[in-house]
This record gives structure tokens, C-alpha cells and sequence, in this order.
């Protein structure tokens, strides 16, 4: 990256000497060790020679509750700095991730060690329990002297990391060696989210995605401090998830998607992956059962599950609303009791989805009679239901979430349910749901509920969204990506890149923050950062890309 005037250094200032500082005076002072002698000559040199950090401390997305900038404490990071954590395995669990996103861009070692009280000493530390910020919040401080960054839990750690790669040159992204100098804006940040639940769903179901695309989705998750991964695993097209009490519904349900291709299904192993790769990461996965409607692919493995016992042909296309399984046969709800007690058991979140939208053959009480006998399934199971809002008109039950997914902010059914204690995910179609299309020529996608670019995604409030709902009713917001016309990795990518940081913000910073002229400001140097982690991206009309955007 092209190198920028520096300004002058800062004069030592003998007030503010440091271990190995050469000070007058009575003290006698311990003989500094070589390599820290290096190390301070090497910043000392680097200090006349560096341009300023390329990155502003607040160029961070989602924007921070609070930034402090401090242009005279920027800080280099040196070949020899080592990441210092609180001696606690979840806080050296963030510190070899870390580390694991720091040493192929810059080669550096980083090595991780603990210490009780970790402090920079000219690199970075990570600090757990210090900072009540609540349970994912953190401070960041950068100084002359190294970064840190406190925080209550590892999450709020892991969520730091998150900034502190932010406030790196871009080309840290960058799966090999850069030749950089590794320069972070100095001053303080203090953060915490807005919204407790902030997440992203990826259908599997209408095509489906090997193991390693959904961990990449983790990944892009993770980088913008989402914490919920919805997985749609059933639909009509393909049954994804293996089920040891029904084994036929990953075998022969699994088999196919739309188009006609092989379709596929994960073992209970690929799953687990799935969920602690997560975990890792600080996201919970929310499994989805889509019933009673939906269900193709259950009934061509199952027909007793059809009404009349009759199997369907398989469905290769894209309609909705045509099938389900019979509400008023036992057998029906022992598959049910099955099938969600052996993903509950493979879950370790509170959530299990069950769907429940579009069953348009299924009407009235017939409806919302298996809807609760579902949501006491649930409840039975230990988890909390969480359903698309179509479930509302049924009874309720404690601490029932339900998924808002409309295009009109007037829906007194849900606004009801709110009132008897149902809570909501937000996922506006007509703002968050990220299978719309861009524009008019954008290759992939649908616009059913309007054409929705970076700015629409930004554009609205959560906690103001629904006519008669309260925002402290409102656990979060999720941006879905419905799948019928997206078939690979790259054009997953394509479709959240850039609109799932702007669902980020949203649910992340506070609402006085929210700034469109600010955020797209932001955002555009984030086309660096994704183009040196080798990500698919469309590069929207609405926001000031770099002119010669780097590649990987």
C-alpha cells in the first residue's frame, strides 16, 4: 500500500519511562534485556519513518458505542510482539484466534501466553473480567506502548479481536505475507451491542451447501459481531439433516433441491461441527424444522405422514404453500417428538425453529392447534420456540420469539402476540431479506418484496419498526438468505456482501449512531479488507468504493 507523509515523532517525554527507559535518579534501575532494547530502537526508528495508521479508530463497522481518538499514541505492531491473555482457557481460546487471523498477512510468531494480569508490554493483550461492559461488550485501548483489550466474558474479548483486525491495514485479510507496516490508530474504544440477538439465516434446503461453505458463513458472521446462525435445514426441495429415528428423511428426502441437482444432507457429525465451529466463535445456531407446511421432502420419504398416506413426487421448483403433514394424525406428532427431540439434543442453544409459515392448507383451528401442541413439544424439550410470525394467532407459550418477516409495519396479529408475552426477530422482507435482488440487472435473486440495495438495508429502526410493539419486546434482528436462486459459495457472498454489515449495525450500535452518509463512508473501505480475504462482493452504485480496490 502506498506510503503517506508522516507526521513529526513525539519528543520522548521522561514522565512517562517505561521498563528498560534509561532514567537519572537514586533508583537503581534493572539492566534492560536486549531484546527489549531492540525493540524500543525499532519503534523509535519506525516512529521517524512511519506515515499515520491508515485506518481512523472509528472506521469500524458496526460503528462503536464510543471512540476516543488519539493521533499522537498510534501503535506498531513489532515482528516480536506476543499476545499476553488472562489466564483462563476461554480467553487464550481468543488469543490463538488472534493470532490464527494475525500471522499469515504479517508472519509475524505472535506467541499467546498467559499471565494474571496480562498487559501489552509492546504487543497486545487480552483481558477477561475487568471490564463490566455487560456480556459482550469490551474497551479497547491503543497506545504507544501495545493494545489492549478488556472485557466481562470471552465473548466481549472475541467481539474486541473483531475491532482490533478492523484497525489494521486491510491487507491483514490476506491469507499470505504482506510486506505492511502494521500501524494501529491510537486512542480508546468503549462498546457493547444494542440488541442482544443479531444474526444472519442461510437456506440450505432449496440448494444445498457442503460443511466448509457454512463455516465460511460463520466466519463472515463473526467478523461483524452477529451471534445467531439460523440454519432452514427442511423444506420442500430437501430434507438436510439426518435424523437416527427416521433415517429416510436425509436418504431419500435429502436427495435433490431446486433444479434438479443432487441436493445432499449433513450427518450428525457434520452438524456437530457446524455447532461448535460456531460456538467457537461465539455464535449460537438456531435449527429450523419448517412445519406443519413445507414438508415435500418429508411426505416422498414418509408418506404416512401425508394426508391419505399417499407419497408426493418429489419437487424440484420454487411455488409454496402446497404441502403438508396431517395435523390430525398421531403419527404426525410422534415424528415431530422425534425429529426435534434429536435436534434439540444436538443443539446446545436455547432456540429450536419451527417454521409454521406459508401452510395454507392447513387453516384454523386445525392450524393453531398443532402449533401449540408443537410449542408444548418444545417447552418440553428444554429450548424456546421460535417461529415465523404466521404462528401468532396461536396460544401462547413462555417465552415463545417470534419471526417477523413482513413488508407492512401495521400487523396488529403479531403486535397481539406481543402483548400476551411474545417476543420478536425482526427480518423486514422488504429491508433485510438478502435473496432480494440489488437492482433491476442483479443476476440472482427475486424481488417480491422490492428491490433492496445497501442504503434500504440500513435504512430503518428496529426498535420502532412495528406498529404497537415496544422496542424492550424486541430481542434482535436477522437478515436471511432464501436460496432458490443461489447455488455456490460466491454467490452467497455475492448476496451478503454488502448488505449483512448493515443488518450488523443495526442490531450492534446504538441508534443514535445511525448514519447513512457515515456508514457508507465506512463500509466502502471494508471492499479492501474483503478483497484481500478473497470474498465475492457487488460493488453497489450507493457507496464510494476505492477507485483500485486491492485484490488477493
Amino acid at each position: 500500500m502506498s506510503a503517506t507523509p508522516t507526521a513529526a515523532p513525539e519528543p520522548l517525554d521522561p514522565a512517562h519511562s517505561g521498563p528498560g527507559d534509561l532514567v537519572a535518579g537514586p533508583v537503581p534501575l534493572r539492566e534492560p534485556a536486549a531484546a527489549e532494547l531492540a525493540r524500543v530502537a525499532a519503534r523509535a526508528a519506525g516512529d521517524l519513518l512511519a506515515p499515520p495508521a491508515p485506518v481512523r479508530l472509528g472506521d469500524v463497522v458496526p460503528a462503536p458505542e464510543r471512540v476516543v481518538p488519539d493521533p499522537t499514541a498510534d501503535f506498531l505492531l513489532p515482528a516480536d510482539a506476543a499476545i499476553r491473555v488472562s489466564a483462563d482457557p476461554a480467553a487464550l481460546a481468543v488469543g490463538e484466534q488472534l493470532a490464527a487471523l494475525l500471522r499469515p498477512a504479517t508472519g509475524y510468531p505472535l506467541p499467546v501466553t498467559d499471565a494474571p494480569r496480562p498487559e501489552p508490554a509492546g504487543g497486545i493483550a487480552l483481558a477477561l473480567g475487568d471490564d463490566d461492559l455487560g456480556p459482550e461488550g469490551y474497551r479497547l485501548d491503543v497506545t504507544a506502548a501495545g493494545v489492549r483489550v478488556g472485557a466481562a466474558t470471552a465473548a466481549g474479548l472475541f467481539h474486541g479481536v473483531q475491532t482490533l483486525r478492523q484497525l489494521l491495514p486491510a491487507a491483514v485479510e490476506s491469507a499470505t505475507q504482506v510486506a505492511e507496516r502494521w500501524v494501529l490508530p491510537g486512542g480508546s474504544i468503549t462498546d457493547r451491542p444494542r440488541f442482544g440477538y443479531r444474526g444472519a439465516m442461510l437456506d440450505v434446503a432449496r440448494h444445498f451447501f457442503p460443511v466448509e461453505d457454512v463455516l465460511r458463513v460463520v466466519d463472515h458472521l463473526a467478523r461483524y459481531k452477529l451471534n445467531h446462525l439460523h440454519l432452514h435445514l427442511t423444506d420442500d426441495q430437501g430434507w438436510r439433516i439426518a435424523v437416527d429415528s427416521w433415517p429416510r428423511l436425509a436418504t431419500v428426502g435429502g436427495v435433490g433441491e431446486v433444479g434438479g441437482g443432487p441436493g445432499g444432507y449433513y450427518t450428525r457429525a457434520d452438524y456437530r461441527r457446524i455447532v461448535a465451529y460456531a460456538a467457537e466463535r461465539h455464535i449460537t445456531v438456531v435449527p429450523e424444522i419448517d412445519l406443519p407446511g413445507h414438508t415435500n421432502s418429508a411426505l416422498v420419504a414418509y408418506p404416512e405422514l401425508a394426508p391419505h398416506g399417499i407419497a408426493p413426487a418429489r419437487y424440484t421448483g420454487t411455488e409454496v404453500g402446497f404441502s403438508y403433514v396431517d395435523p390430525a394424525s398421531e403419527r404426525t406428532y410422534d415424528f415431530v417428538s422425534d425429529v426435534l427431540a434429536e435436534v434439540a439434543a444436538l443443539t446446545p442453544g436455547p432456540w429450536l425453529h419451527i417454521g409454521g409459515d406459508e401452510a395454507f392448507k392447513v387453516k384454523g383451528e386445525a392450524y393453531t392447534g398443532f402449533v401449540e401442541r408443537v410449542q408444548r413439544i418444545v417447552a418440553g424439550l428444554g429450548k424456546t420456540v421460535v417461529g415465523w410470525h404466521q404462528i401468532a394467532p396461536a396460544g401462547h407459550a413462555d417465552g415463545r420469539v417470534l419471526q417477523w418477516w413482513g413488508t407492512n409495519g401495521d400487523d396488529p396479529a403479531t403486535a397481539e402476540a406481543v402483548r400476551r408475552g411474545a417476543r420478536l426477530v425482526l427480518s423486514p422482507g422488504n429491508h433485510a431479506y438478502l435473496d432480494m435482488k440489488y437492482a433491476p440487472d442483479t443476476p440472482i435473486g427475486h424481488d417480491w418484496a422490492g428491490l433492496i440495495d445497501v442504503r434500504r438495508a440500513y435504512d430503518w429502526d428496529p426498535g420502532a419498526h412495528l406498529a404497537g410493539v415496544p422496542a424492550e419486546a424486541v430481542l434482535g434482528v436477522e437478515a436471511p438468505l432464501w436460496t432458490e436462486s443461489v447455488t455456490s459459495r460466491a454467490e452467497i457472498e455475492f448476496m451478503l456482501f454488502p448488505r449483512l454489515p448493515a443488518c450488523a449495525e443495526l442490531g450492534w450500535s446504538p441508534r443514535t449512531g445511525h448514519d447513512w452518509a457515515g456508514f457508507r463512508e465506512r463500509l466502502a473501505a471494508q471492499g479492501a479488507r474483503w478483497a484481500a480475504a478473497g470474498i465475492h462482493y457487488h460493488r453497489s452504485v450507493e457507496v464510494p468504493w476505492p477507485a483500485t480496490p486491492l485484490h488477493p
